[in-house]
């Protein structure tokens, strides 16, 4: 079938289509001063939200953890332990999968599910679950679905409910809200809405914003964002404490713990190495309980994604050999199961409630063919400033060890994300920079573990570290083809590309396309903007977090300035897997830590010929002729000058120059400023080592998942407390001269005690875990309140 080209305007369209889309959203040319002031994302028009992906652990003892449970009874388990009987399996799988139980027994199990007797529940939390159960919940007659009785099972003659902890976590709440009494209505009513935002469709628990959030003239619109992702945080935090006592958790030797954390656990992994990809998804795969009407078919949908990345690993090797990495057919098959959905980030998604009115109405003239249009044109621009963002502001340091050193292995699903040339680039620096080589000629791992063990102590062969693994690990964003780019604003790109893929083996047409920044389209989202996806893990979330949000509202403001000024158009930035490639290896470069990159001298990308013009210390590559060498912080630093200079006006009216104070000391003293340093000197603090290299990879990324579950854990409980202050401040003004029905709450939970003598004396006991249930329930309360008071006065917008 010949595919409609009459999809994408011609400029000369355009020019007239942004007159029109300039008209719609009331954009006022007639000073410099009144453009920029009424441009898309400004202040007062920009919106913010996040979805945060946690880490969830559940320690005990083996015969306690439903995941030992469920491995140990399961058919997979017991014909392995058979097969290797009779001598069809190799009696090391089975070793390896005792030994991994053995070792795990009263340690951290990752991502577990739990389970509690179901009489703990009250009415109103089983009415939830019940409902949950329904395979359309949209239909209330609707039967169960088929996989329900997977979710209870009988121990000791009573009923059993056995859930993930993405889930625990909307029970515990519909539990704490849904009593019968002594309940105060606005918690009640609140905390009802609230449990549509705990939807999760991966292995660990997910849960996005309340409520967007505004600048409005008290704190800037990352602040914001950072307070609603810390209350949310502690709110979860009060949840799990909650549900180990009321649910009888603690009781079964079942202890959960809920923390950022980036990369897959290095257990996870582990398992996943002696285990098939079917059983690893009955282990792992969330059931979408929650968020979707037909939970059931997501599931199946979560299942399609995890076989389409299992499949896209194996076909990357193919790719790596066409590009000359892997000169033999002597290679180290990857697992038929993919871990990388394990990976944990997040997304952070800016609206404009302009672009949102515009599209609402259809007679503003600006239609979905504009949404796109002008919004992938955003998209390509973005794309250029992507490595300020990289381990900047957030990162997942994570060493690798020689032995792992497969170019298979190691590059992830960059086949699939950069062209051949850029991909041989990347690898050749990458082992440069690892200091693999031997009497001065490069060398990789062979195979065999034994000889990798003995080479690597031989020729002291380290392997690598870099400080975000979260982001090579992970199919960040898929490359375009020649006949079907993503970004050229046709409606149809996004479904042509898709199609390729699909015929190519790398995707498949009923998933999203993975994007580092996505489109958020009004008549799918009820919004118009951008999700960015590309955050790890956060050291300061209200530093890191909210000054990073910041500066993406800087940068959109200054996209939608290029593009309403017309300075920036789709011709600048042309469609093709190759451009596309040359400016997102930069990227790739910034998360693994390799220093240069290099840029075809004649490159027919305009918009970065504008930013390379003024970087410093570039040269002529003496390897790659007609290539110019760039020095990635170089690169960063020409990224701000340029954000200066040509966003001046821009800067002074959000008043972010003290954002762009903050990100020179990252780039420039990133051991110090940057969340890939600070978290790295984390990790490392009480090892004695000042050094990732100076101690084995194992042991670096083994102190990383314990800084994260531990000392960073109890730091975001603590910055989360700070904030709940002064929200507990500002409820009790509320309650005592705006709304009476607050008030009435606070005298209900609290009685005549002070709301911050309460807090102040219950911290420590929560910090210590020793909470008695009946304050973590009033505690609970509190928060509800002071969400539902921003969630009233969204909604009353």
């Amino acid at each position: 079938m010949k595919r409609n080209e009459n999809k994408v305007p011609t400029p000369y369209d355009m020019l007239r289509c942004l007159d029109r889309i300039s008209a719609a959203v009331g954009l006022n040319d007639q000073t410099p001063d009144s453009f920029v002031q009424t441009l898309p994302f400004m202040d007062g028009d920009a919106t913010a939200g996040a979805e945060n992906e946690f880490q969830a652990v559940v320690a005990g003892k083996r015969e306690n953890i439903d995941l030992a449970r469920v491995i140990e009874t399961s058919n997979y388990y017991r014909n392995l332990v058979e097969q290797a009987r009779t001598g069809e399996t190799p009696q090391r799988r089975v070793m390896a999968l005792e030994r991994l139980l053995k070792d795990k027994d009263g340690q951290d199990w990752e991502n577990s599910w739990v389970w509690f007797p179901r009489r703990v529940l009250n009415r109103f939390a089983n009415e939830v679950f019940n409902k949950d159960l329904k395979a359309d919940k949209s239909i209330p007659a609707s039967e169960y679905r088929r996989d329900a009785a997977c979710f209870v099972f009988e121990k000791n003659g009573e009923n059993q409910v056995r859930v993930p902890v993405s889930y625990l976590l909307k029970l515990a709440l519909a539990d704490a809200v849904g009593g019968d009494n002594g309940v105060p209505e606005p918690v009640k009513t609140w905390g009802e809405k609230m449990l549509a935002h705990f939807s999760n469709d991966n292995s660990s628990p997910e849960l996005f914003s309340f409520y967007p959030v505004k600048s409005d003239g008290t704190a800037s619109l990352g602040e914001k964002l950072a307070a609603e992702t810390l209350l949310r945080f502690l709110l979860t935090q009060a949840l799990v404490a909650y549900a180990g006592h009321k649910f009888e958790l603690n009781e079964n030797g079942q202890k959960v713990k809920v923390f950022f954390s980036a990369t897959p656990p290095g257990d996870q992994k582990r398992l996943n190495d002696v285990v098939s990809d079917a059983f690893y998804r009955e282990l792992f795969m969330s059931p979408c309980l929650s968020g979707w009407d037909r939970g059931e078919e997501k599931k199946e949908y979560m299942s399609v994604c995890h076989k389409v990345l299992s499949r896209s690993q194996i076909n990357a090797v193919a790719q790596l050999k066409e590009a000359g990495i892997i000169n033999s057919n002597l290679v180290v098959l990857p697992n038929t199961s993919n871990i990388s959905l394990a990976n944990n980030g997040t997304h952070i998604s800016l609206g404009s409630t302009k672009l949102s009115r515009c599209m609402s109405d259809p007679g503003s003239g600006f239609t979905a063919l504009e949404e796109k249009y002008t919004g992938d044109l955003t998209i390509k621009i973005w794309e250029h400033f992507l490595p300020l963002f990289a381990t900047t502001y957030s990162a997942a340091p994570h060493r690798f060890e020689f032995q792992e050193f497969h170019p298979e292995r190691v590059l992830g699903f960059m086949p699939h994300e950069l062209i051949h040339t850029h991909l041989r680039m990347i690898w050749r620096r990458w082992k440069k920079k690892a200091h693999l080589k031997v009497m001065g000629k490069s060398m990789t791992p062979f195979g065999p573990i034994w000889l990798d063990h003995m080479i690597a102590n031989i020729f002291r062969l380290k392997g690598d570290f870099v400080p975000d693994g979260r982001l090579i690990d992970y199919f960040t964003s898929v490359m375009s083809t020649f006949q079907s780019p993503a970004l050229n604003g046709s409606l149809e790109s996004e479904a042509d590309l898709k199609k390729d893929l699909t015929e190519m083996g790398v995707f498949d047409g009923r998933m999203a396309l993975y994007q580092l920044v996505r489109l958020r389209k009004y008549h799918q989202m009820g919004y118009s903007g951008f999700e960015h996806r590309y955050f790890s893990v956060f050291e300061d979330v209200v530093r890191d977090m909210g000054k990073a949000a910041d500066l993406q509202v800087l940068i959109t403001a200054l996209a939608q300035k290029y593009l309403y000024s017309r300075q920036v158009d789709h011709t600048m930035i042309p469609d093709s897997p190759t451009v596309e490639s040359e400016r997102r290896q930069i990227f790739f470069c910034t998360a693994i830590g390799i220093p240069t990159f290099f840029v075809k001298t004649r490159t027919r990308n305009r918009f970065l010929a504008k930013i390379l013009k003024n970087t410093a210390k570039t040269r002529h590559s003496h390897r790659y002729p007609g290539y110019t060498r760039v020095l990635v912080a170089e690169y960063q630093r020409a990224l701000i000058s340029l954000i200066q200079t040509d966003g001046a006006d821009l800067v002074s009216a959000l008043n972010c120059s003290s954002v762009l104070d903050d990100l020179e000391n990252r780039v420039n003293m990133p051991q110090t400023h940057a969340a890939s340093g600070r978290i790295t000197q984390g990790i490392l603090e009480g090892s004695g080592k000042h050094k990732p290299m100076s101690m084995p990879g194992r042991v670096f990324n083994r102190h990383a998942e314990e800084y994260y579950g531990k000392t960073l854990r109890e730091a975001h409980i603590s910055q989360g407390f700070e904030l709940l202050g002064k929200a507990f401040e500002q409820i009790d003004l509320w309650a005592r001269y705006r709304d009476t029905s607050y008030g009435q709450a606070l005298g209900q939970i609290l009685g005549s005690r002070d709301i911050l003598n309460f807090l102040k004396s219950m911290r420590q006991d929560f910090m210590d875990e020793t909470c008695a249930p009946e304050t973590l329930k009033k505690f609970i309360y509190l928060m509800v309140l002071v969400v539902s008071r921003e969630m009233k006065a969204w909604q009353d917008r």
